[in-house]
């Protein structure tokens, strides 16, 4: 049981990734098939769509930086020697979360305590705190990913290889393999 919320939790952003991303394309298509068959659509519909997919795509960014996948600019590191290289990781995955903190700080500020609280979404009437809501979450839950990332790679030594990386290597791998047995 505790491996399966270990699993759960380990994985969560994608699960959430994938329910809203499957969730906006069914409701748009459902917009499509009723406005074209039917003559008519969800009122609320569009609305709850675009809000949907930009907690996708929020979700996705903090997906992203739990595989270690933002592009970055770090060739010009690998002139300087290891330690130098480290360093310099290190300082900048902590600028990027403390941009981030400030930015939970905005954010809940502006959500919570700067938004009034009869603005609410025009087809639904769901106060827009709830949608905002994003802005804190994920940023927060980024950072979390952005500390337990260094944590396994500066305390542990395990390195964290971007998925596109592992690609290449794995196309390298399978080119050299095809090349030898010619």
């Amino acid at each position: 049981m505790k491996q399966l919320l270990l699993k759960i939790f380990d994985n969560l952003e994608n699960y959430i990734c994938q329910f809203l991303l499957v969730f906006f394309v069914v409701l748009l298509f459902v917009q499509i098939v009723l406005r074209n068959v039917f003559s008519g659509s969800l009122a609320w519909g569009d609305e709850l769509a675009t809000y949907a997919f930009v907690w996708f795509a929020y979700m996705g960014a903090v997906y992203a930086a739990k595989m270690s996948a933002h592009n970055r600019v770090t060739f010009q590191f690998k002139f300087f020697p290891r330690v130098v290289e480290k360093v310099c990781n290190i300082v900048t995955d902590l600028i990027w979360v403390g941009f981030n903190l400030y930015f939970v700080y905005l954010s809940y500020d502006f959500v919570f305590n700067r938004m009034n609280v009869f603005w609410k979404s025009q087809t639904m009437g769901v106060p827009m705190k709830y949608f905002y809501l994003i802005l804190p979450l994920a940023f927060l839950v980024m950072s979390v990913r952005i500390l337990q990332n260094m944590y396994v790679k500066h305390v542990m030594n395990r390195q964290i290889m971007d998925p596109e990386d592992a690609q290449i290597e794995e196309m390298k791998r399978t080119q050299n393999e095809t090349h030898d047995k010619s």
